[in-house]
């Protein structure tokens, strides 16, 4: 049982970051004749920043099902990043305007941090819904939610200055090895520790 939970857990994971790691692979290597010939069917633009953005909607089209069927209930935060990235994406290839799909984080950061922001205005803990199998206290999940909503406040801030500033290929970097290692710290140093803190707590 505990295997399988974690085989689960695994294959989440995977469909998880699987887009944005398509979406690095595609704008970074060229010629890929299975790629090309995919991509072909339904467009000709030139540039491989097009070519990336369109494998981004499309494997955010399967990975979300795909965490429906593992966890048997609605994934609302994958569903909205890809509702956003369907959006943005289809914007920019329909535009070729690749502006779109770089604005999409900064959108996306800022719709959640709000979400957080109005929820805990009326006393509405969302992370509090959405994460039961974490027993905590009110007072733990305001100081969650606040540490959240700021950090997706300096995401969007982040990505502005970065797509503002930089190539494609830049913004496209950042995207994958600044954002998800700077994901990873502040949760391993700000998110983690307040939650076995008051776990322990509680047992």
């Amino acid at each position: 049982m505990i295997l399988v939970k974690k085989m689960k857990a695994y294959i989440k994971f995977f469909f998880e970051i699987l887009p944005l790691a398509v979406f690095f692979t595609v704008n970074s290597v060229e010629n890929i004749q299975i790629i090309d010939s995919i991509y072909n069917l339904f467009f000709s633009l030139p540039d491989k920043f097009f070519k990336a953005t369109f494998f981004l909607v499309l494997t955010s089209l399967i990975a979300i099902p795909v965490a429906w069927y593992i966890d048997k209930k609605v994934p609302w935060m994958p569903i909205v990043t890809g509702v956003f990235v369907l959006f943005f994406g289809s914007l920019t290839l329909f535009l070729q305007n690749p502006d779109f799909i770089k604005l999409k984080p900064t959108i996306i950061n800022l719709v959640f941090a709000s979400i957080l922001l109005i929820g805990l205005k009326f006393n509405k803990m969302f992370l509090k819904i959405a994460f039961q199998a974490f027993k905590m206290d009110d007072k733990t999940w305001r100081k969650l939610t606040l540490r959240w909503s700021f950090f997706f406040i300096f995401l969007a801030i982040l990505n502005e200055i970065v797509w503002r500033n930089f190539t494609s290929d830049q913004w496209v970097f950042f995207k994958v090895w600044i954002i998800f290692p700077l994901t990873m710290f502040f949760m391993i140093f700000f998110v983690l520790p307040l939650i076995n803190k008051k776990i322990k707590k509680i047992k």
